[in-house]
């Protein structure tokens, strides 16, 4: 068998570098202020109760707000918010400052304004996935109803829905 075809990391990424994926936003209440990340992973997974999953690395900072929080917030990004899916995913970034608008929304969870749409869930558990953690969380709230198309991520970058 080929060495490039061998089970690695590089192959993994490679891979998904080429599935399209829609962007959101996960957002938590955090001991020392509210806390967020950009994610490319979630996924509906249950009509009947409503439930959500998504990934979060254990080495992020993100990650010890997300494990003790009771709910979080899923925000679907607009292709007008490059900016603000480029901000919650770089390191250090002051990602509640300006010119984030955002404000405490149900159940504490931290709400952007400007979004698609977004949900407020209830975690019902943090499966262990390698160096990441599954969290499903059961909806409780939303609106689905903010203005514009989907952002999606494709090789690397943020990307626009073509007609």
């Amino acid at each position: 068998m080929p060495a490039d075809l061998l089970a690695t990391p590089d192959l993994l990424r490679s891979v998904f570098r080429r599935h399209a994926a829609g962007v959101a936003v996960i957002t938590a209440r955090g001991e020392a202020g509210p806390v967020g990340f950009t994610a490319t992973s979630l996924t509906s997974v249950s009509a009947e109760p409503p439930l959500l999953s998504f990934g979060v690395g254990t080495g992020s900072s993100s990650w010890p707000a997300i494990a003790a929080a009771d709910h979080v917030g899923v925000h679907i990004l607009g292709e007008h918010q490059q900016e603000l899916a480029a901000t919650f995913a770089r390191s250090g970034a002051d990602r509640f400052g300006p010119p984030t608008v955002w404000r405490e929304g149900p159940e504490g969870v931290p709400v952007l304004d400007g979004v698609v749409a977004w949900l407020v869930g209830g975690v019902v558990a943090r499966v262990p996935a390698g160096d990441h953690r599954i969290v499903l969380a059961e909806v409780v709230h939303g609106d689905p109803s903010g203005a514009g198309r989907p952002l999606l991520y494709h090789q690397g970058r943020f990307q626009r829905l073509r007609d």
